[in-house]
């Protein structure tokens, strides 16, 4: 039987949120985190507080965006979750309204079937960050969207479909299965779970997963 298991990335399989971590290199950390609490609280548009924080990036060097990206921390129990359901025959994926940049890095690392993100736009002489981004991930509905294309793609249905995840964003895809995580979340996504975790340790869903 076909099963698909979808994580998200920032504050899930990853133990931070790569924007933040991003932010410091400029000291606008605290700046950032109240624009993406306001998304993961359903209180803005996740469309709108993307392009904002990303706006606020711009002139980092890309080559020091790829350095913090590919220096994240992994969430307790990522490697170890993720082997476990390699082993049960799940297709494991992730989708990040964060950067391809560091998801891209770490689905490799984890041996995750595929990456679903945004992009960071960077060019001219130095090779800064233009303050833009695109791809897969802009809208609060990108989730929902991508996980039925999977689903039609790879013959799998709602019932053989789990997600996890941590805030507003999440709730699109929440929509399209049957098993929805909230993991050490926010309040809006905790209310249209059927499972909480509040341990940051993800082989807890290997526990709610049979």
């Amino acid at each position: 039987m076909k099963k698909l298991i979808v994580f998200d990335f920032d504050s899930t399989l990853c133990d931070v949120e790569t924007i933040d971590e991003i932010a410091k290199e400029i000291n606008i950390k605290k700046q950032i985190e109240s624009i993406t609490t306001e998304a993961m609280n359903g209180r803005l548009s996740f469309f709108e507080s993307l392009i904002k924080r990303v706006s606020l990036l711009k002139g980092i060097p890309f080559s020091r965006v790829r350095e913090i990206c590919h220096s994240l921390p992994l969430t307790n129990g990522a490697k170890e979750c993720v082997k476990e359901l390699k082993s049960r025959d799940y297709t494991v994926v992730v989708f990040s309204g964060g950067f391809r940049v560091a998801t891209n890095h770490y689905a490799k690392i984890l041996g995750l079937d595929a990456d679903f993100s945004n992009m960071l736009s960077h060019g001219g002489a130095n090779d800064e960050l233009d303050g833009l981004c695109g791809g897969e991930m802009m809208f609060d509905t990108s989730k929902g969207i991508m996980i039925q294309k999977l689903q039609s793609i790879l013959n799998i249905g709602i019932e053989n479909t789990v997600a996890i995840g941590d805030g507003a964003n999440d709730l699109s895809m929440f929509e399209y299965s049957k098993t929805k995580i909230a993991f050490c979340a926010k309040p809006i996504l905790r209310e249209n779970a059927t499972n909480i975790i509040e341990k940051r340790d993800l082989m807890e869903v290997c526990e709610i997963i049979k």
